[in-house]
């Protein structure tokens, strides 16, 4: 069998007037992620992950922010894009697994929406997707919630 295996890292800061999108989920609070598109870290982790299993470079080679089209696009139609990508390879998703680093707001109590709707997208069960969420205990730019970060790792299989 051949496998790939893909990581994935996104980062953006949190400002006022911009909602908070975290795997296509939108999760009240009074700051949300800036960025060309709805800034979900989550998905763009996700993203970069699959496309750097098979070298295919990153996200922003695809839908880049100094392209007006991109400009507020829904990540969760950005990742079924990118899946096309694989899936027309040849490829499929065996699983993600991923975390999220935010000091505010608890994440816990979206974690199983985030996951049905990140599998949902990309067509596989919720048991092939993790989702985890985890502080910085203050430390650094996302611990003082100037920002929320997530990684990811895709296994692939052909």
């Amino acid at each position: 069998m051949n496998i790939r295996i893909g990581n994935g890292y996104d980062m953006h800061r949190l400002v006022a007037e911009r909602p908070l999108i975290l795997g296509g989920v939108k999760i009240e609070h009074e700051l949300g992620l800036l960025g060309h598109s709805d800034a979900d870290v989550l998905t763009h982790a996700i993203m970069d992950a699959l496309l750097g299993a098979l070298s295919l470079g990153d996200i922003g080679l695809y839908f880049p922010p100094t392209d007006a089209k991109w400009a507020g696009a829904d990540s969760i139609e950005l990742l079924k894009q990118v899946h096309s990508l694989i899936v027309d390879r040849g490829w499929q998703i065996a699983n993600i697994d991923t975390v999220v680093v935010a000091e505010r707001p608890k994440l816990k109590p979206h974690i199983h929406t985030m996951r049905d709707r990140l599998a949902a997208a990309l067509n596989l069960s919720p048991e092939q997707v993790g989702v985890k969420a985890t502080t910085n205990e203050e430390l650094d730019a996302t611990g003082r919630e100037e920002g929320i970060c997530a990684y990811a790792v895709v296994l692939l299989t052909q």
